[in-house]
C-alpha cells in the first residue's frame, strides 16, 4: 500500500510541474504580441505625430485583449492542475 501512495504522490507532483511549464509557454504568445503591438504603435507615432492620440487609444484597447490571453493561460493552469 505504501508503493501505491508513493506513485500517486509522484503523479501529482509531475502534473503540477507540467502545469507550470504550460503556463510559462502560454505567456510567450502575449509577450510577443505586446512587443509587436507597442513597437508598431511607437513606429506609427514617429511617422505621423498628429495621430498619436488615436494610436495610443487603439494600443491600450489592444493591450487589454492581449493581456486576456495571459490571464486565460493562468486560469487554465489552475483549473487543470
Amino acid at each position: 500500500m505504501a508503493l501505491a501512495e508513493t506513485i500517486l504522490a509522484a503523479e501529482n507532483a509531475i502534473s503540477g510541474n507540467i502545469a507550470t511549464v504550460g503556463y510559462g509557454l502560454a505567456v510567450i504568445g502575449p509577450g510577443i504580441g505586446l512587443g509587436i503591438l507597442i513597437g508598431k504603435t511607437i513606429e506609427g507615432i514617429a511617422r505621423q505625430p498628429e495621430v498619436a492620440g488615436q494610436l495610443r487609444t487603439t494600443m491600450f484597447i489592444g493591450i487589454g485583449f492581449v493581456e486576456v490571453l495571459g490571464l486565460l493561460g493562468l486560469i487554465t493552469g489552475f483549473l487543470f492542475s
